[in-house]
């Protein structure tokens, strides 16, 4: 390391003013930064000294995500086989998902970072670290199958219109990487929904078993009438209670696992990256929508299980990575609690009385991010108007 740090002193001089690539000092500074603590200094009045930074902030959140993406690598592989009805070993079940997984990664990551390095060079600003954890969250929000290009375009338009139109990192009002996710369906809907997506190789034929759906399920307790989609929910059924929380089921990459999800979850509160309260709100609120649901119980979606629903799409992995969001989520204490609880009520009941689009935590965390500003400021003006009437009475 002494000699890398060494190489990068020497050639340090040429990206700065003066030097002869200092067009691309932004492009230097985040290598050097991503590699060595940086060595900046603040130039105006510091209220706070913080040891922990943003890329020590957004290098734990992609640790936390790195359980949910190993388990999609195997989910991957492991629903492939099962659909062929071919019996596969451990490491052949990685080796296939991983063939699926990785490349959305990197070409997430190649195209995000590429469209941050240009606007960073265009404004002369340093790259920002954000899209360090929107470049995992994004490949792991999507089908296994999708088109590397559509992942490719989602993401120019998640850096562009959803964070840097606004500024950059820390100034954007949506999550960026549920942009993303929100583009895809709306532009490529038949890429984003049905049965054949799910699972990789469906929607080619690859040799299918009968019998096999590749639903989620969400998909068939939405559709299925009947009283089967409840069948494969209950225990001992394809999706019940312990494969739903396991995750051995169709999906997102890396929504399947809430036991992974959970563990990214441990990592969040241990280092103080996430706010607990937004957690616990948004699992509260969906637990005791869904019981409202339970007891009214017109529909498929209406019966299933309070605690099975938090289990199933995306919801454990919206609640952990996405509505933590200290960006586009609630910044009051107070404001913590609503802002949870309200994303937990509506992902349920998009769910429920969508049967179109059962999985509605995108949805829910998109709207309450564009409300949270709204939550904030009155649990601010309470606060005042409280103190001003306590300062009058004291007075």
């Amino acid at each position: 390391m002494k000699a890398l740090r060494n190489f990068l002193d020497n050639i340090k001089p040429n990206f700065e003013k003066g030097g002869k690539f200092e067009k691309l000092h932004s492009t230097f500074d985040a290598f050097e930064t991503l590699l060595f603590v940086p060595d900046h200094t603040s130039k105006s009045g510091t209220h706070i000294h913080d040891g922990i930074d943003s890329k020590r902030t957004m290098a734990m959140v992609v640790l936390a995500l790195v359980p949910a993406l190993l388990f999609g690598i195997y989910n991957t592989g492991f629903q492939h086989f099962l659909a062929l009805g071919t019996e596969a070993s451990f490491w052949e079940m990685i080796g296939y998902g991983a063939l699926k997984v990785l490349p959305l990664v990197i070409v997430s990551y190649g195209v995000g970072l590429g469209v941050e390095f240009m606007f960073a060079q265009i404004r002369g600003h340093e790259v920002q670290e954000g899209f360090l954890v929107s470049g995992m969250l994004i490949p792991l929000i999507v089908p296994a199958d999708i088109p590397l290009w559509m992942v490719a375009v989602a993401t120019v338009f998640a850096v562009v219109i959803g964070k840097e139109v606004f500024g950059g990192t820390g100034m954007n009002i949506w999550n960026p990487a549920l942009i993303a996710r929100a583009f895809l369906f709306f532009a490529y809907p038949s890429k984003m929904s049905g049965d054949l997506i799910w699972v990789s190789g469906m929607s080619k034929g690859e040799g299918i078993v009968d019998g096999f759906s590749g639903a989620t399920a969400l998909g068939e307790a939405a559709v299925l009438k009947s009283g089967e989609g409840l069948g494969r929910l209950a225990d001992g059924g394809a999706y019940d209670l312990w494969n739903s929380f396991i995750g051995l089921i169709p999906g997102s990459i890396g929504e399947t696992s809430t036991l992974a999800i959970l563990l990214g979850a441990v990592i969040l509160l241990i280092t103080g990256i996430a706010n607990w309260k937004i957690m616990l709100s948004v699992f509260a609120g969906g637990y005791i929508m869904a019981l409202g649901f339970n007891a009214i119980g017109v529909n498929e979606l209406m019966n299933v299980p309070a605690l099975h629903q938090l289990c199933l799409g995306g919801f454990a992995f919206g609640a952990v990575f996405m509505a933590t969001d200290p960006v586009s989520g609630a910044r009051t204490e107070q404001g913590k609690w609503i802002y949870g609880f309200l994303i937990g009520v509506f992902a349920i009941l998009i769910r429920v009385f969508n049967p179109a689009y059962p999985e509605g935590v995108m949805l829910a965390i998109l709207l309450m991010n564009t409300f949270a500003p709204l939550i904030d400021h009155g649990f601010v003006q309470s606060n005042i108007k409280r103190r001003l009437k306590r300062a009058k009475v004291n007075a």
